[in-house]
């Protein structure tokens, strides 16, 4: 028996500021536009977990939050990836690896990124929308609104770090953000190519990142 097909789970994953909402959004009108079946999602889907997880003063308590928000989101993700042939997803666990994960010991860490395989569905592939947090924390200045706890620069020049540390040795597909997003969004379908086949794919392991720690 032929295995039931599914859709295929891209992830958008960068550092605060690397415009990763408006790139799906853009994205995703893009596959409309070639009558492509879509749905797009984002994390953390609770905003009451999301800011429990913001203002939580370690980073192990941190990450648990999100995992949480990740598990009770799982069945909303799987009729989505049910319903459409492409499912577009700002942030997953790679965001909880890469934020509060480069904070952890390396056994913490590898903990961490074997939960996630208990509790949500790793994406098909990646989007990492690479970005200098300078750049960054200009473009979050022009939102006008009061910083979030993670919008430092140390803080994103270490995330950023811890991404492109996750990057190596994966099927990630790594853009530099300071493109203009219609550009992004032609290199990203480009190089999604025939990924995009909608099948269904054995689950896959998820491996914690060697990240480089550097301190200030």
């Amino acid at each position: 028996m032929r295995p039931r097909t599914r859709g295929t789970f891209v992830v958008v994953e960068g550092i605060d500021g690397a415009g990763k909402s408006t790139f799906v959004r853009a994205l995703a009108g893009a596959i409309r536009r070639r009558r492509g079946s879509v749905a797009t999602r984002r994390e953390p889907a609770d905003p009451q977990l999301g800011r429990w997880a913001q203002q939580a003063r370690d980073p192990w308590t941190s990450a648990t939050y999100f995992t949480l928000d990740r598990f009770l989101a799982r069945p909303e993700l799987e009729r989505a990836l049910a319903r459409r042939r492409w499912v577009l997803q700002d942030r997953s666990f790679y965001s909880t690896l890469a934020y509060q994960g480069s904070l952890l010991g390396p056994a913490a860490r590898r903990r961490l990124a074997t939960l996630q395989s208990t509790v949500t569905i790793p994406p098909d592939r990646v989007v990492l929308l690479d970005l200098a947090p300078t750049i960054a924390l200009r473009r979050l200045g022009r939102r006008g609104t009061a910083r979030a706890p993670f919008e430092h620069r140390r803080t994103l020049e270490r995330v950023r770090r811890a991404y492109r540390s996750l990057a190596r040795g994966r099927r990630w597909i790594v853009l530099d953000a300071r493109q203009p997003t219609s550009q992004l969004v032609t290199e990203a379908l480009r190089r999604l190519g025939t990924d995009f086949v909608g099948a269904s794919r054995p689950p896959k392991k998820i491996r914690a990142a060697r990240v480089p720690r550097r301190h200030p």
